[in-house]
């Protein structure tokens, strides 16, 4: 019994793991108006089929522990044309935001955007573990310029998908702030979606 427990104590820590422990952010999510911990939200696994590289967990995920989990991702669900058990089944779909903590809010209440440190600490990691995939989906200007280098506007990078797709598309975040957004830009219900879920299938 006691070699078990050694056995079981002397195994390296997995990546998910060492990341779910991370108190990078402490003294920094201390400082903010929401004032919060280091909760991190970590759902990947290698191998999956589609990574959503998305911005960082809001408050509610901060309290669900489950990404998405709010009305952004009720439409992001939409926009990909899956359910939810497609979604966050990990071994098809992995989640990996360019921050793993909700960032806070400042003194106005608005979002904080996710701290650089928590991608030069983890992101690349998580890529290598993940291995090459068919297919990305870039959420909001941070993913978009990690991982298909623009530096433009985000409607500048997102109105030119065909340029990173097959393999990338470029999307706004599903937030209801972007509503306004989506009915000034018609054609990215029209193009990029139609375009998007049919990848997103022949990807699945």
């Amino acid at each position: 019994m006691d070699f078990e427990r050694s056995a079981r104590y002397d195994r390296p820590m997995s990546l998910s793991q060492e990341i779910k422990n991370c108190r990078l952010c402490a003294e920094r999510f201390a400082a903010t108006a929401s004032a919060h911990t280091p909760r991190p939200v970590v759902w990947f696994r290698p191998n999956a089929r589609i990574v959503i590289a998305g911005q960082a967990p809001g408050a509610r995920v901060h309290e669900s522990g489950t990404p998405f989990t709010d009305p952004s991702g009720d439409r992001l669900r939409d926009w990909m044309g899956v359910d939810a058990s497609t979604f966050y089944d990990r071994d098809r779909i992995s989640i990996v935001p360019m921050g793993f903590c909700f960032p806070g809010y400042d003194a106005k209440g608005s979002d904080i955007a996710p701290p650089v440190l928590c991608r030069e600490a983890w992101h690349d990691r998580v890529m290598a573990e993940i291995g090459d995939v068919p297919l990305i989906l870039t959420i909001g200007l941070h993913a978009m310029r990690y991982h298909l280098g623009t530096k433009g506007a985000m409607t500048d990078t997102v109105r030119n998908w065909r340029d990173y797709a097959p393999r990338a598309f470029p999307l706004p975040h599903p937030s209801w702030r972007n509503t306004g957004w989506l009915k000034k830009n018609p054609w990215f219900e029209g193009e990029v979606l139609l375009a998007l879920r049919a990848r997103i299938q022949e990807v699945l």
